[in-house]
């Protein structure tokens, strides 16, 4: 399907969407003043239907009608860090620039003529930090009718370099489980009267480190957080937080990981007669991604920046919650973009950097998928 290059005025007008997203993170759930930002740069369309969730973040914007419906995701949050010891909201994560890549493509459709056939969906989707927002527009109703769903992420240096393009990134499943130990506190000259929570911290941190799986299954298991005390120097706590970040390449060998350590949380709890609860505040699944999907955004790149700029698809330990999409709603066929930026030294580094000059790039090849794909059908 025939598309024209990024016109320089549209060039210059995301280099603007960019600066403005970089400079006024949100984190997740609190992405309101960013829903409404987008909600104004869309709203001189007449063409554009807007649909909005009330008191949740995030927006929905369509052109075309009839079928297919073929969706487009960015994911809207930026994290919570220290940066240059401050601790604030930060995007290091690319989500700024997912968000120009979206509203970028459909402009950029919008300037070649809209959608030839189907429906156009541009979903700007928040919390995909916490791993809830892609189940929350799934309530919402936003994928029940999608066909083909595309999403996309930034690729740190060592993926991919400066124009280079995977038609598929297979994120492995993660769950962050925040975790408590519950004892009594004791004086310090009588510490045989409570288990102190700081050693049934450092037990299960060794426990954790000597925990096997099948090691032809990428996965880990870290504590990454560990709190427990006062001022008081004097007392033994009985009490303590911590948290846990679970990394597995494929569900079933996330849910072997899981059970193993509710196994040691529990020998633990038992021998030193305290109680350890165990939460997942997040929890996102492996990719299932399809075929015919990829093979779509294969062509795109192919079409686009040319053979020599295509990578195979990318495997990654890290986890995106997009991949609910396709659990939840198994009709749909989708796949991820991944992007060389020359991103470094990092994703999530407080002071991640990668190579703007990419954003027109990727509008190209994810405004070429669509097409495609609608004209396909």
């Amino acid at each position: 399907m025939a598309i024209d290059k990024l016109s320089s005025s549209l060039k210059s007008r995301l280099t603007e969407i960019f600066e403005h997203l970089h400079t006024h993170p949100e984190i997740s759930w609190e992405e309101f003043k960013t829903t409404q930002y987008l909600k104004e740069l869309v709203k001189p369309y007449e063409e554009c239907r807007i649909k909005t969730f009330g008191e949740k973040p995030g927006l929905v914007i369509e052109i075309g009608e009839g079928k297919p419906v073929i969706a487009l995701r960015a994911d809207m949050d930026a994290l919570w860090q220290e940066v240059d010891g401050e601790f604030r909201a930060n995007h290091s994560c690319g989500h700024d620039a997912h968000m120009t890549i979206v509203i970028g493509t459909l402009f950029h459709i919008i300037e070649n003529g809209g959608p030839k056939k189907g429906t156009f969906r541009f979903v700007f989707q928040p919390a995909e930090e916490k791993g809830t927002g892609a189940l929350a527009l799934i309530d919402e109703g936003v994928a029940d009718d999608i066909d083909y769903f595309y999403g996309m992420h930034l690729r740190p240096i060592e993926e991919l370099r400066f124009g280079e393009f995977a038609p598929a990134l297979s994120h492995g499943a993660t769950r962050s489980i925040m975790g408590s130990i519950r004892g009594d506190d004791a004086h310090g000259a009588r510490p045989h009267l409570n288990a102190n929570a700081i050693l049934v911290g450092t037990e299960l941190f060794q426990h954790l480190n000597n925990l096997y799986i099948n090691p032809m299954i990428p996965h880990s298991v870290k504590m990454t957080s560990f709190h427990a005390g006062g001022s008081s120097t004097n007392i033994i706590p009985g009490n303590a937080t911590f948290s846990l970040d679970l990394r597995a390449q494929t569900n079933e060998a996330m849910d072997e990981l899981v059970d193993k350590v509710k196994q040691i949380t529990d020998m633990l709890a038992n021998y030193h007669g305290v109680d350890i609860e165990l939460d997942i505040s997040a929890n996102m699944p492996a990719a299932v991604l399809n075929e015919e999907a990829i093979q779509f955004m294969r062509d795109a790149i192919l079409e686009t920046v040319g053979e020599n700029k295509l990578s195979p698809p990318i495997m990654t330990t890290g986890g995106d919650d997009f991949h609910f999409y396709t659990i939840k709603r198994p009709q749909i066929k989708a796949t991820m973009l991944a992007i060389g930026c020359d991103l470094k030294p990092g994703l999530h580094h407080a002071h991640m950097t990668f190579n703007h000059n990419i954003i027109p790039q990727a509008v190209d090849i994810l405004a070429r998928a669509m097409q495609n794909t609608a004209s396909a059908h």
